[in-house]
């Protein structure tokens, strides 16, 4: 078979296998999420563990419950053996994967945690296997068959396993309440969290770095405070510091042609009055969309009153890696 065939047809026996999957999910998934959320409300973990192929699967799906919010940790069956066990604690629960259900490895662990009173949910393919029989609760990730020519390596029941903790993970977060706020503070590095967690006031231009003109300046006094400040723009304030109007880089390129002795113009003649604005307690994704919404690159920050605060150039947004 070519390889584009050959990948084609993986893909269709990997379907198959997520849709009969699917198929077999009844009230015993339900049981499995009632009895993590009842661990989890009394402060206890998730501990995953598998073994062969599914030792990256249960990496993966413990680090995709904890990053939802849902305690987790993985243990290397061969590992715990020798001390690792520790990381088991009573009322925990062991989310056990063993397609076969005969796992050497995996089942060693169940006389141990049974002695200390953690709940065993096993992803099988199958209820009668030796794992099966010895979970409190059995969800049955049989497959039709592998997407190996051969029938062997294990391939559409690994897809379907990580589809199961997917789905695990995502109904425990329905179930939990949690939020997209809450999984920003549990990715403060990446872009997630840093639009959702950050402030404007976070990422503001302020001090020497923003141009501010009074209404008396001329378009040359414009100017020369946004070179200073190596701004596209300047913000325009009365007396009391109240926003009045902005002037940009781009309304300087679109009245030079034709407006004569331009820079002796006062500034309010020809800025952009009453600008669109920003309070310095949105969040940064607010000032994401008001750039996208509006095709804007300058965006001043003003109080509760309208008095400026700072302002920000979409130039900063990717260097603070927020774009």
């Amino acid at each position: 078979m070519k390889p584009l065939s050959r990948a084609k047809a993986v893909i269709d026996l990997e379907i198959e296998g997520l849709r009969a999957v699917r198929e077999q999910l009844d009230s015993r998934f339900d049981k499995a999420v009632s009895l993590i959320l009842t661990a989890l409300a009394s402060g206890h973990k998730i501990v995953v563990s598998g073994v062969g192929k599914n030792l990256p699967i249960g990496e993966k799906i413990s680090a995709t419950l904890a990053s939802t919010g849902a305690t987790s940790v993985f243990l290397n069956p061969i590992q715990a053996m020798h001390g690792d066990l520790g990381i088991l604690a009573g009322d925990d629960i062991l989310l056990a994967l063993s397609y076969s259900g005969e796992s050497r490895e995996i089942l060693d662990l169940i006389p141990v945690v049974r002695r200390i009173g953690v709940k065993i949910i096993s992803l099988c393919g199958g209820a009668n296997t030796a794992l099966s029989r010895c979970s409190d609760v059995v969800i049955d990730v049989t497959v039709p068959r592998e997407a190996c020519p051969f029938n062997l390596a294990p391939t559409t029941s690994t897809t379907a396993t990580l589809a199961i903790g997917d789905a695990l993970a995502m109904a425990l977060l329905d179930a939990r309440g949690f939020r997209k706020e809450d999984y920003a503070k549990l990715h403060p590095g990446g872009a997630i969290g840093r639009t959702l967690l950050y402030r404007v006031s976070d990422i503001m231009r302020t001090g020497e770095r923003v141009a501010v003109v009074p209404l008396s300046a001329t378009v040359k006094d414009a100017i020369l405070a946004m070179t200073q400040a190596r701004s596209g723009s300047a913000a325009v304030i009365d007396r009391k510091g109240l926003l009045k109007g902005i002037f940009t880089d781009g309304d300087l390129r679109r009245r030079l042609p034709n407006t004569p002795h331009l820079l002796d113009q006062p500034v309010k003649s020809v800025m952009t009055a009453d600008p669109l604005s920003i309070t310095a307690d949105r969040l940064a994704v607010d000032v994401l969309h008001v750039f996208e919404t509006h095709k804007i690159d300058d965006l001043p920050v003003v109080d509760s009153k309208g008095r400026l605060l700072g302002a920000i150039d979409i130039q900063d947004l990717p260097r603070l890696k927020i774009m």
